[in-house]
């Protein structure tokens, strides 16, 4: 395994929908309006192991305050070896200087974004509009 980092905002959507559907998140079963997305996102960084998009981590900003982590994942087979922390380091480097980075976590990965620095705020709660079931 030889992981290799990109600053790009250009995948193909069978590489999108492979990404997506391997956790089964149900966005992976939209992969042209995956495409566009990754366009509009400010910061994208993907892992690589040769030509298998192993993970990718999307944000969004308004310029110079808050940034807000939309997306992070790993395939299965990349999970617990680093990658996601390497990707969430590139993310806080490029944020260093906001005041605020924002993620909304799935309670069971919690003790992930724990460990990379992030706190559960006692005073909010995330709320959704959605029509995806994960």
């Amino acid at each position: 395994m030889n992981i290799t980092y990109k600053d790009t905002h250009d995948f193909s959507a069978k590489d999108l929908e492979s990404l997506f559907l391997s956790v089964d998140w149900s966005s992976g079963h939209f992969p042209e309006k995956l495409q566009k997305a990754m366009q509009g996102f400010q910061t994208v960084y993907s892992a690589w192991d040769g030509d298998t998009l192993a993970g990718m981590v999307c944000a969004m900003d308004d310029g110079i305050m808050n940034a807000y982590v939309h997306y992070l994942l790993l395939r299965p087979e990349y999970q617990h070896i680093g990658i996601g922390k390497e990707l969430m380091q590139r993310i806080h480097a490029h944020y260093k200087d906001y005041l605020r980075i924002v993620v909304i976590a799935y309670n069971k990965e919690i003790g992930f974004y724990e460990r990379c620095g992030y706190e559960k705020s006692e005073v909010s709660t995330p709320m959704f509009i959605t029509e995806l079931w994960t």
